[in-house]
């Protein structure tokens, strides 16, 4: 029996990053401009003091994380440390297969917007309009 996925793999870490950048420059400008200089960073798993910390045991149930600062906290004495989206790539994968019913891209706009939004408060109504209006 031949599969028609027999040479098909799963988007690399460099793959996801080039997707979730894109996604994150296809989002409206003034989101973009909420995150200040937010870097995306892609992982297979959350580590375990993240996971530890979130009091969650199955790393399979983390797609993401914002970690910083909220820009209404920040100030000017802060480091000029960045804040981070971390985007946990095989939980993403296996929603995407589980689902079957949403593009990979569509799904990574989806975890970018909601752990951007979530960190800063919007409502769940704000970030599906944040998602709807992405081209």
């Amino acid at each position: 029996m031949t599969s028609i996925f027999k040479d098909q793999l799963a988007p690399s870490e460099a793959d996801f990053l080039d997707m979730a950048e894109a996604a994150f420059a296809a989002l409206p400008d003034a989101f973009r401009q909420l995150c200040g200089n937010v870097v995306i960073q892609i992982a297979d798993f959350a580590d375990e003091e993240t996971l530890k910390a979130l009091e969650m045991e199955n790393p399979y149930e983390l797609t993401g994380l914002y970690h910083g600062v909220d820009l209404t906290e920040k100030s000017v004495m802060d480091p000029g440390m960045p804040d981070h989206v971390f985007l946990y790539r095989l939980p993403i994968l296996l929603e995407w297969c589980e689902r079957g019913d949403v593009a990979l891209d569509d799904l990574i706009t989806h975890v970018l917007v909601h752990e951007i939004g979530h960190h800063f408060g919007l409502s769940d109504d704000d970030m599906h309009a944040i998602e709807d209006s992405v081209e």
